[in-house]
Parts: structure tokens; C-alpha cells; sequence
């Protein structure tokens, strides 16, 4: 067995059912417990234990699928020990740590629960896939906020500036800049008023593969999300994203995902049951 060498992690918490070694496993779970520029609501630093406890609360087996996700090889490294305050230093430490798992085990399909969105730079930059399909409420394509460009608000520029492809769906909140810049560098966005799976694949069916996928748990209806950091009303439905989801798995070649900016300060939050259910969807219609 080879010897790991992760330099930036610590045991966290873990998943209910077996968990594989990182060597051995299909899905390797990173923790990016980071909460440095928040700008509303704090708590995404909790996001990933609460994430993790929350999914005792769910039955293994998903119905939908036929997998049971405890026969599923799963790893979980833990969570990134974060630079606080610091997010480029951070985003440092997670990518080369998600570079480390790959190296480890290059057929491994990294997970990251987040923690602020600004962290899925780390995985990105990583991975670096052709693609990155993003859920979210906010565009994310400030050049700074803040008078910081690694804030929260910046991420999918930042990522756009690597040379991927990005597009994002269920938008309702952004600046006349932002959407300047999507237009001027090619960025389509779907505002959750018109979004539908007709849209979807219209768009997703046009890109390069491999992809990257991203969801910021503020694309969902405010009822589903309450604890995140810059809650915005008039969300897609958690139906809506898992069939875009499946329909994207099933047609494109997906090489990781995250789920970002669960908060909270509480055990059972139903932010977190709800991201943690999406994380048992997303690995179970990856496995079949």
C-alpha cells in the first residue's frame, strides 16, 4: 500500500456505512470547512460535518437507482485544514491535496462538500475539466468584492479565466458587470424563472467534455436552504436539479463535484439534509 501524504487534512467525522481506502475507492470525499468571506449569513465553515451527520439520518439504498450506497466504494479523507481567513492560501492547500488523491488513485472521482463556494477553485483548477456546470443562485462572476478577487462572489470568473467552459443555472442575482462579462466571454446562464430541462439540455448538450459539476445549495427554493450564506428567494425545485443531474450524467463524462455553502450552527439542519441527500443522489447515479 502506498503511503499517503496528504499534507492538509484531518479526520472528520464519517459516512454511516463501509468506507474504502483512498487506493481502493471510486468516490474520495474532501471537506473544504472554510467561512472567510462570507458576506451575509456565516456558518459554511460547519458545512461539511453537518453535511456528513446529516446523512444518519438517510437509508443507504436509493430507490431510484437500485444502488445501495454502503456496496459503493466510498473513501473520505476529511476535511482540509484550512488557512482561516486566508482563501488563496486555502485554495492552495485543496488543490494540491485533490491533485494528491489523483495521484494516489487516478480513477477516483473526487467529492468536496463545502464551505464557501469560493473554494471549488481548488477542485477546478485540480481537475482541470473542459466544462463547469454550476446550480446557483448568484453569478459569481465579480472581477473582485470586497477589494478581495478570491471572495466568494468572484469564483466562476476566476474559473472562466482558467479557460473552461462555464455555465450556470437557476440564476436571480447578479450585477449589470457580471452580466456584461458573461455575455462579452461566452457564458450562458439560466435565470430560474425560465429555467427548465428543455433549457438544460439545450446547453449541456453543446459542451466539452469532461465536465466538473458545482452546486451551491442557494439554487434550491429558500424553504429547502434556509442556512447558507447569501440566501436568495424564488429557487429551483430539488426534483428540478436531480433530473438535470441524471440527464447530465447519463450523456457527459462527469470527473467531480461539490456541493457548497451549506451553514449552520445546528445538528439536523434542514439545509444540511437537504444537501446530504443530494450528495446520496449524486454518488448513486454516478455508480450505475
Amino acid at each position: 500500500m502506498r503511503e499517503m501524504e496528504f499534507l492538509y487534512t484531518y479526520e472528520s467525522l464519517k459516512l454511516e456505512f463501509p468506507m474504502s481506502d483512498v487506493e481502493d475507492g471510486d468516490f474520495v470525499i474532501l471537506g473544504i470547512p472554510f467561512d472567510g468571506t462570507t458576506s451575509y449569513k456565516p456558518g459554511t465553515r460547519f458545512g461539511p460535518t453537518l453535511i456528513r451527520q446529516a446523512t444518519l439520518n438517510l437509508e443507504s439504498y436509493i430507490l431510484d437507482y437500485d444502488v445501495d450506497l454502503a456496496e459503493v466504494r466510498i473513501a473520505d479523507v476529511g476535511d482540509l485544514a484550512i488557512v482561516a481567513g486566508n482563501p488563496l492560501e486555502t485554495i492552495k492547500r485543496g488543490v494540491g491535496t485533490v491533485e494528491e488523491i489523483k495521484k494516489i488513485n487516478p480513477n477516483a472521482m473526487p467529492v468536496v462538500l463545502g464551505g464557501e463556494h469560493s473554494m471549488t477553485y481548488a477542485p477546478v483548477k485540480a481537475l482541470n475539466p473542459k466544462s463547469y456546470v454550476v446550480f446557483d443562485a448568484h453569478l459569481d462572476l465579480r472581477e473582485s468584492y470586497e477589494e478581495n478577487p478570491w471572495n466568494h462572489a468572484c469564483v466562476a470568473r476566476r474559473i472562466s479565466e482558467l479557460g473552461i467552459k462555464v455555465t450556470e443555472f437557476g440564476i436571480r442575482s447578479g450585477t449589470k458587470e457580471e452580466v456584461e462579462y458573461a455575455r462579452e466571454n461566452d457564458i450562458p446562464w439560466v435565470h430560474a424563472r425560465d429555467y427548465s430541462i428543455t433549457n438544460f439540455k439545450e446547453i449541456v448538450k453543446k459542451l466539452p467534455e469532461p465536465i466538473y459539476i458545482s452546486i451551491d445549495v442557494d439554487v434550491f427554493d429558500l424553504s429547502m436552504v434556509p442556512s447558507t450564506g447569501t440566501p436568495e428567494a424564488g429557487g429551483l425545485g430539488f426534483w428540478e436539479v436531480i433530473e438535470a443531474l441524471e440527464w447530465l450524467v447519463e450523456h457527459k463524462r462527469v470527473i467531480g463535484f461539490d456541493i457548497m455553502e451549506v451553514a449552520g450552527m445546528e445538528l439536523g439542519d434542514v439545509t444540511a439534509l437537504t444537501a446530504a441527500k443530494l450528495l446520496f443522489y449524486m454518488i448513486g447515479m454516478l455508480s450505475k
